[in-house]
């Protein structure tokens, strides 16, 4: 349980935006506990609510993009090689395993003259893993598939591309099954190829001549996320470019996954669901759309609100003012898993089922990267991507924790405390909150060091966040302030005393005593971490 800390000699007020420009600026004792996850330049860390760091892996790559943090304490990781056979935002190459320790221990290249990985990866249940790739259609192959050569800008197309494979090794993997947005497309172009038709008629597959903002490139689709539905056995990818979701059946075989039929669903490969942009397959226009440039939709599960409905950060990129959102939408089903299809209509529903966005609304933008996540309490982490801002809302769109990346990402330096985030490039593809309860933290050493900022401030969070399950009157330091030694005075029983300065930064630890000597601590504030049978308490104290 969390209380409110009114007995300090100084005192904090529970909600707190800070001075502080870096790391945590705002917080209240009402944010969700939990370690939040990201990458930037080669590494990745997880820090706490205070941005105090609990573990970090190092690679030689830069982000290419995604990072998952496993049960067993592993972490995922896209990085970005060198090659240039296939360019585009988000370009990758390579997938990598890291223990806990930071040991590498798997390392797969998905990355030749005719395939790349970019963006997003997807570990599965069973320890496979899912490949968002891009893969080059000749000139030859678009005109055959119907692409009128005025909407070919390159001398290719990008096919995007879906595959799973089984990590072998250190360094090898087999693939298991394999997706194609080639396989399920549809034109109104030219009569003579097989995939003519009337593309209102088809909205399960996709217009290969519809083109929006930027999609008249080689990189037409800019596919961006892609996450996996274990309770419905569907996948769930992001056009940016169409600015539009799309749902596929993972049940097919790969020879049906290239398909109209087949599978648990029966479609095969082909769209089971859609959402965004119905101008895209000829039933709306363009004041129809509502989604721009989004990122990272994905079904929530194992929340108090909202399970089963899909949640996607709307950049609002193309828009006229600019400005994100992060929508929540309930898709209609006939049964799960089976979306309701209308003959004539745009898929449902006509509007989300919850919107945020900020007050001021041009305040908060992010042009591409980012992402949302439902918390299972019913709170919301966002990551404001371009910015390097993670902040953490509650249902009613509080701000109860800020955080701005304090890593430039072009050096990977940590950077001062008190410089503004907007002076340094701090973008970051997405952050994840893991519950403390999560299984990649059983029997690890938890214990936090200095946040990644210089010359961090932490003090007041450490305040307002300390986990107090006894009565802040049972534990009292005298004397405070004080100048050789400190009594902790209580009737329980004290297992370990851990002393921080006001940085967060811990300078020593003491087992089973009630009395310190603390006369060679420098002067300043500082705070006693109390364990006690179970139970935790934060006591701050002055030393002269």
């Amino acid at each position: 349980m969390r209380i409110r800390l009114l007995y300090f000699l100084l005192s904090f007020p529970i909600f707190i935006i800070s001075q502080n420009t870096l790391g945590t600026v705002t917080i209240d004792e009402n944010v969700t506990e939990g370690y939040t996850l990201f990458t930037i330049n080669t590494g990745t860390y997880l820090i706490d609510n205070c941005g105090q760091l609990i573990n970090s892996w190092t690679s030689t790559f830069t982000p290419g993009n995604a990072v998952y943090l496993l049960e067993d304490g592993s972490i995922l990781r896209a990085g970005r090689t060198n090659t240039t056979n296939i360019v585009l935002g988000g370009q990758g190459g390579v997938i990598e395993k890291f223990d806990w320790e930071g040991n590498l221990t798997w390392q797969y290249f998905y990355d030749s003259a005719t395939e790349r990985q970019h963006h997003d990866i997807y570990p599965m249940p069973n320890g496979n893993v899912l490949i968002l790739a891009a893969t080059i259609m000749t000139e030859a192959e678009a005109i055959q598939a119907g692409r009128d050569p005025l909407n070919l800008s390159s001398p290719n197309l990008y096919n995007e591309q879906i595959v799973e494979v089984t990590p072998v090794g250190a360094s090898s993997a087999n693939i298991v099954w394999e997706w194609n947005i080639k396989d399920h497309l549809i034109q109104d172009f030219d009569a003579t190829k097989d995939n003519f038709g009337v593309v209102s008629e088809n909205p399960n597959l996709l217009d290969i001549n519809y083109t929006s903002s930027g999609s008249d490139s080689s990189n037409w689709l800019h596919i961006n996320s892609i996450q996996y539905d274990e309770t419905l056995d569907q996948i769930v990818i992001s056009s940016r470019n169409v600015s539009e979701i799309y749902i596929i059946d993972h049940s097919t075989t790969t020879a049906e996954a290239a398909t109209g039929s087949g599978g648990t669903y029966g479609k095969g490969g082909d769209i089971l669901y859609r959402w965004g942009n119905p101008e895209a397959y000829g039933r709306g226009t363009t004041a129809d759309r509502q989604l721009f440039g989004q990122h990272f939709p994905h079904f929530i599960r194992n929340s108090v609100s909202d399970n089963g409905k899909i949640i996607v950060f709307n950049n609002g990129n193309g828009r006229t003012p600019s400005f994100s959102e992060v929508y929540v939408l309930n898709p209609p089903i006939d049964s799960p898993g089976v979306y309701t299809q209308n003959a004539t209509l745009a898929y449902g529903p006509s509007t989300p089922d919850y919107t945020y966005t900020d007050p001021v609304p041009g305040d908060f933008y992010s042009a591409i990267i980012s992402g949302a996540q439902r918390l299972p309490n019913g709170n919301t982490l966002i990551m404001e991507g371009t910015k390097g801002r993670i902040f953490e809302i509650n249902p009613s769109n509080t701000v109860l924790w800020e955080y701005f990346i304090p890593i430039d990402g072009t050096n990977g330096n940590s950077v001062d405390q008190g410089v503004l985030p907007t002076s340094f490039n701090n973008n970051s593809f997405r952050a994840t909150k893991y519950s403390t309860s999560y299984s990649a933290f059983d029997g690890r050493d938890l214990t936090p060091s200095a946040p990644l900022e210089n010359n961090p401030d932490i003090g007041s969070c450490l305040s307002v966040l300390s986990d107090d399950t006894f009565e802040i009157t049972s534990v009292v330091i005298s004397p405070n302030p004080t100048r050789d030694f400190i009594n902790i005075n209580t009737t329980q029983t004290i297992n370990k005393i851990e002393f921080y300065d006001i940085n967060g930064q811990k300078v020593s630890e003491h087992f089973d005593t009630y009395r310190l000597n603390i006369s060679a601590f420098n002067t300043g504030i500082y705070f006693a971490k109390i364990y006690s049978e179970g139970k935790v308490i934060s006591k701050k104290f002055i030393k002269q």
